[in-house]
């Protein structure tokens, strides 16, 4: 069940980027085990249509600016859950909790995708996030968005 969950994300996540990326970039992607926070920007606000980048530095440059990612990390620094967890909530518009909107932080976005079950429970908020991951959340935000 966990596996047929994750191809239609992916499947669902490839067909909406495909007129955008092309397939040598989601393969990269998928073949990261720790994505950068410019690999994660670029993926994340194209998918959210925020804007398209040609270049992830551009779309790391641009989250830095609007406060969706830590103005502390680096474009080609690993990319650690709880800050990836900021940008997705950002990036989608997603509403959050009490804690969520009186803070803003990543730790409160990290625990309102656990909440929504974007992110699984047994999660750490500090490990790295691969390609593959950042593109199944991706997916389960799009596939929440259609409901």
């Amino acid at each position: 069940m966990k596996y047929r969950m994750f191809f239609y994300c992916f499947f669902m996540v490839a067909v909406f980027l495909s007129a955008q990326s092309t397939a040598s970039e989601i393969e990269v992607l998928l073949n990261t085990k720790a994505i950068t926070y410019s690999q994660a920007a670029r993926f994340t606000l194209e998918a959210a249509n925020v804007q398209a980048f040609d270049n992830p530095g551009e779309a790391f440059n641009y989250a830095v600016q609007q406060g969706w990612l830590p103005g502390n990390v680096g474009p080609d620094d690993s990319a650690r859950l709880d800050r990836i967890s900021l940008l997705l909530m950002r990036a989608f518009n997603i509403g959050g909790g009490i804690m969520y909107s009186i803070t803003g932080n990543s730790h409160y976005a990290y625990r309102e995708l656990v909440y929504i079950n974007v992110i699984q429970r047994r999660s750490d908020p500090a490990m790295f996030v691969s390609g593959e991951r950042l593109l199944f959340y991706v997916g389960r935000l799009l596939s929440l968005q259609e409901k």
